[in-house]
């Protein structure tokens, strides 16, 4: 009989399902996050490569 009871109690507990609910919500911030500093990542090396570029071009241009 105690084991019923306490098996009733859990399958009622709802706090739970509280945390679990919580935790997918920050899953899926944590996904458009990587997505987003993905994003940001490319744009961010990419301005990198155009000043590489750059300060090299000026650098050829200055030696000669």
């Amino acid at each position: 009989m105690r084991f019923r009871n306490y098996l009733n109690r859990i399958i009622r507990d709802e706090a739970g399902a509280t945390a679990m609910e919580y935790g997918l919500i920050l899953a899926m911030i944590v996904l458009a996050m990587f997505a987003a500093l993905s994003n940001f990542a490319g744009q961010i090396q990419a301005t990198w490569n155009s000043l590489n570029t750059a300060v090299s071009n000026a650098d050829s241009q200055a030696g000669t």
